[in-house]
């Protein structure tokens, strides 16, 4: 039923009650007023799945109306409604402001946190005394409404956590609300373009919160906030923000929550930052900041939480940082910070939380920070650190301590206290150089849930105390010197999700108690000596996605159960001494070559060595080794020949048991078994020294590089660490396998990988021949690849590193690419409005490798297929810069690499003359523009002829007959915006380089193609 005869009807129920003959009125009911008309029409958008507002029923008004109605607040005489507290009820459908033009006391007007949909409509401007409008937690669309600057009250705004898009109006801040406002949060929606300028009129404005959108541009601070001088906390974190930020902050000097991360906000901070005297909360993390920490901060004396991570901050750590001892938070993690830790931080009495890892750091852990008795969290990792743990720190209470990747020494320190052991839950002491045994005393920390052990230098038994820790769901020993057999207590917790022992000496058979790991997804026991069958109990695991058990001395046959492990994605059985029939289902179906090969005698096509089924040989035995007689008569019969044969000379009789095939084939098997025996005690020795020379090298190598460089083998991650972590992508090389192939490029192969609780990541394992084989070189590129942030981007969240396997790592696009959604999908075909909003995000992406690098970064390979699209269906672009990884780099290089890319090469890459730069860019994403418009490939190869896209579009315009080349499975479609995108994407791929627009000049001109009118004094492209 439509509003509008909800209205009627209301109206008609009040006209009745009014009546004189009414039974209301013979009751002497008191009328209804308009407030309770109008809060029953504003009911009525509304749906109340839970019945909240069931009580707001005009016939049971009352005498005291809708004051006496719950979530309704009035005024002292309870004649006029003030306040509508509609937050957490569960309402749903497009809200109507219609009937609150009825309200004219209201004040207050809340409907956070419930499930409102559809876009914010018009109507708020008739509300004059409205001072508090919190529609936040919704999922409200659209854009914002011209009349919200109409609202001459209006002291609180806040519409965050919703869908909303589009530049933020100017009429939002040079209207008569800006006059008043003192709370602005438009947090957490899909906002774009610049801060309008406006915004510096609202001079009484408190909090302003824009955090979480697409806002882009470079900010005058100067003239557009700093103006705001009464502002007490800004946020304008994880946007798209550029550019240095001017000096000039001191003037807010009331400021006390200062947010600026997640942007790309570059240059020295500014030192005015620290006459801020108010200032509690400064977060300045994700940015290129660079230069020293300005010294200023040290008179910060109120402030609690500091995070400068991830930026360019180069310098010694100061002493000074001492000072600021009412810190609670302190993250500096991600930058160049060079130096020992000095002995002043241990003067943080309060600190809770302190993150220096991955820096350039060296010296020695100090012993004062032992004296931070309130530390909870430690993290020092990737560092140049060297010298032992001090005693004193593993007395505190810490709940997380990582120390991995330095060149700490010793053996693994224990504490005096069994505070430790109450409190821990994450020690990571990974990629040292620590020495000894696992002590059982380690059995006592009962809260551990992650231990990671990993490259060290221990040498002992598994503890079989290992299975006391009730809690632990990592265990990562890889790299070390561990003997003995696996203990099958191992499991006892049940909790046990990540098991990863590889590259010991572990020996005897995998324990039948493996199979109690009843959490276990991930186990890893290669480049060990286990001997002996492989359990069937591992088909008990039903969590199991990954199994690598190559490079053992595992034998018989994979036991069939294993092909009902639904949830198994990769396996790796290769350098074993197995035999027989794969399992017939699940991974087993799939596994690639290397998974299998160098085995006894695996049945597969796939592998090279003959098939050997696991079935006992009888024994063969001569039967005429057992006949003692001649075939004629005996001694006493007669015969029919007359003439009788001298009789033989009798043999003693020696009893045969085993022919003479049958001895050849034992001594055979003790010849072979002798030279196995042989072989593989020269490869055990091999092996210690292989160690040996491992060991050498690593410690060699960390000597001569940067002390923050990764230990070859370790993954590492770029970016806010909330987002992913190192214990998400264990053992990165074993998360590959064909079974997760989603696609192949020009610089190898990608997949898709699950990272636990629904969380999936892509991985790029790269063509390793043919890129750079420096580690330096190569995390030198990547990083400046990782540093590339924008919406439209795909970030590279990190990388994995070693002479043989490179991969990139970076988030998973749940709606697929471009390519599949047009030519590939099944699905229902793109409408024109998200083929423009897809050539939109992605002119803007490539706009952004563009304008904000120096040198710009040139993608090389703009196609659809690194188009990727979020579950919103907006385009992020992909694989871009990768041609840096190139050990050389110039046109014939390109030209080969991306000749499967056919119709997207620029020409002029077949010509030495020219140089390589954006415009071939630019090309590539014409020819997308016009493969989105015509829904055809740029090059599409029929029976007698080749048909090229933009030859057959140029010409079909030049008839006048273009719109017959437009895809007519999107539908309906806007000529006014369809030819002119043809257009464009004919001008950027002329012929000419000079002749095609640059990407920022493709961006304006889509966006004046769909608002004509925003753009005065442009022609119409």
């Amino acid at each position: 039923m439509s509003t509008t005869m909800l209205l009627l009807l209301v109206l008609f129920s009040a006209a009745a009650a009014l009546s004189p003959s009414s039974p209301a009125s013979a009751a002497g009911i008191a009328p209804l007023d308009d407030e309770t008309l109008g809060l029953v029409a504003f009911k009525s958008s509304l749906a109340d799945p839970h019945g909240a507002l069931s009580a707001w029923d005009a016939a049971a008004a009352g005498a005291a109306g809708p004051c006496s109605w719950p979530h309704v607040q009035c005024d002292a005489s309870g004649s006029r409604v003030l306040r509508l507290s509609l937050g957490s009820l569960s309402l749903s459908g497009a809200p109507l402001f219609r009937g609150l033009d009825r309200l004219p006391s209201l004040e207050s007007l809340s409907l956070s946190d419930n499930n409102l949909s559809g876009p914010l409509p018009p109507g708020l401007s008739l509300l004059p005394r409205l001072r508090v409008l919190d529609l936040s937690k919704n999922s409200l669309s659209g854009r914002l409404p011209e009349d919200l600057g109409s609202l001459p009250s209006l002291r609180s705004l806040d519409l965050s956590h919703n869908a909303l898009s589009g530049p933020i109006p100017d009429s939002l801040f040079s209207g008569s609300t800006c006059s008043s406002l003192r709370f602005l949060a438009l947090a957490a929606n899909r906002l774009e373009g610049p801060i309008p300028s406006a915004l510096s009129q609202c001079s009484l404005l408190l909090n302003l919160n824009l955090s979480s959108n697409q806002l882009s541009g470079s900010p005058d601070f100067a003239n557009l906030l700093w103006p705001l001088s009464r502002l007490r906390a800004l946020d304008l974190s994880r946007n798209a923000l550029s550019g240095p930020v001017a000096e000039g902050v001191a003037m807010l000097h009331n400021l006390k929550r200062l947010h600026l991360g997640g942007n790309r906000f570059s240059g020295p901070i500014p030192a005015g930052i620290g006459l801020c005297p108010h200032l509690d909360t400064v977060d300045l993390s994700g940015n290129t900041f660079t230069g020293a920490i300005p010294y200023t901060m040290q008179w910060l004396s109120s402030l609690s939480f500091l995070s400068l991570s991830d930026n360019k901050l180069s310098g010694d750590l100061p002493a000074w940082i001492g000072n600021l001892t009412a810190l609670r938070h302190l993250d500096l993690s991600g930058n160049e910070l060079g130096g020992a830790i000095p002995e002043s931080v241990g003067r943080l009495k309060g600190l809770h939380y302190l993150s220096l890892a991955d820096n350039s750091l060296a010296g020695a852990i100090p012993a004062s920070l032992s004296d931070c008795a309130e530390l909870a969290e430690l993290r020092l990792g990737g560092n140049g650190l060297n010298g032992s743990v001090p005693q004193g720190l593993l007395d505190l209470g810490l709940e997380v301590l990582d120390l991995s990747s330095n060149r700490l020494v010793g053996t693994l320190p224990l504490p005096e206290s069994g505070k430790l052991s109450r409190t821990i839950q994450s020690l990571d002491l990974s990629s040292n150089g620590l020495s000894g045994v696992v002590p059982a005393e380690m059995a006592l920390f009962f809260n551990l849930r992650y231990l990671n052990l990993s490259w060290n230098g221990l040498r002992s038994q598994l503890p079989p105390e290992l299975g006391f820790f009730r809690n632990l769901s990592v265990l990562d020993l890889r790299r070390n010197e561990f003997f003995g057999r696996i203990p099958g207590d191992l499991c006892d917790s049940g909790s046990l999700a990540v098991l990863q022992l590889d590259g010991n000496s572990l020996s005897g058979s995998i324990p039948e108690e493996i199979g109690n790991c009843s959490s276990l997804y991930l186990l890893s026991l290669s480049h060990n000596a286990l001997s002996g069958e492989i359990p069937v109990a591992l088909s008990m695991l039903k969590k199991l996605e990954i199994l690598n058990l190559e490079f053992n001395r595992l034998s018989g046959e994979v036991p069939p159960q294993l092909g009902m492990l639904d949830n198994l994605l990769a396996v790796n059985i290769s350098h074993n001494r197995l035999v027989g029939r794969l399992p017939v289902g699940g991974i087993f179906r799939s596994l690639d070559r290397s998974a299998l090969e160098d085995n006894l005698g695996i049945c597969s096509p796939l592998v090279a060595e003959p098939c050997k089924m696991n079935v006992p040989k009888p024994l063969v035995i001569d039967p005429n080794e057992f006949n003692h007689h001649g075939s004629g008569s005996g001694s006493g019969g007669s015969s029919t020949d007359n003439s009788v044969d001298p009789p033989a000379p009798r043999r003693p009789m020696h009893r045969r048991f085993f022919s003479v095939s049958t001895i050849v084939a034992i001594a055979a098997a003790l010849v072979i078994a002798l030279g196995v025996m042989v072989v593989s005690l020269l490869n055990a020795s091999a092996r210690r020294r292989l160690g040996i020379m491992e060991n050498a090298l690593e410690s060699i190598c960390s000597s001569s590089t940067r002390s923050s460089s990764p230990a070859v083998g370790k993954t590492v991650l770029f970016g806010p660490k909330s987002s992913l972590r190192t214990g998400d992508l264990v053992s990165a090389e074993s998360l590959l396998s064909k079974a997760i192939e989603i696609g192949r490029g020009a610089f190898g192969t990608v997949y898709k990988s699950s990272i636990g609780e629904g969380r999936f990541v892509a991985i790029k394992k790269l063509l390793t021949p043919d890129i750079v084989q420096y580690h330096e070189d190569f995390d030198r590129e990547v990083r400046v690849l990782a540093k590339a942030r924008h919406p439209n981007l795909m970030p590279i969240r990190g990388y994995y590193w070693t002479p043989q396997l490179q991969l990139l790592i970076s988030e998973f696009a749940p709606g697929g690419s471009l390519q599949a959604r047009l030519h590939e999908s099944v699905d229902e075909p793109l409408p024109w409005s998200s083929r423009f909003k897809i050539a939109l995000a992605a002119a803007k992406g490539i706009n952004h490798l563009h304008q904000s690098h120096r040198p710009p970064i040139i993608h090389y390979s703009i196609k659809p297929s690194n188009i990727l699209l979020d579950e919103h269906c907006d385009a992020k672009v992909s694989d871009f810069g990768l041609a840096r990884l190139l050990p050389k780099l110039d046109k014939h290089v390109m030209s080969s690499r991306f000749q499967s890319a056919a119709g997207y090469v620029a020409p002029e890459l077949a010509c030495q003359s020219l140089r390589v730069n954006e415009k071939c860019d630019v090309y590539a994403y014409g020819m997308v523009v016009l493969e989105l418009v015509t829904g055809r490939r740029p090059v599409e190869y029929g029976e007698d002829d080749v048909a090229i896209l933009v030859d057959t579009v140029r010409g079909m315009l030049e008839q006048g007959s273009a719109l017959d080349c437009v895809d007519r499975r999107m539908g309906e479609f806007p000529d006014e915006e369809v030819l002119p995108v043809m257009k464009l994407g004919l001008v950027c791929t002329s012929q000419i380089p000079s002749s095609r627009p640059t990407m920022a000049e493709v961006v304006q001109i889509l966006q004046v193609i769909k608002t004509p009118t925003v753009v005065e004094g442009m022609e119409p492209f």
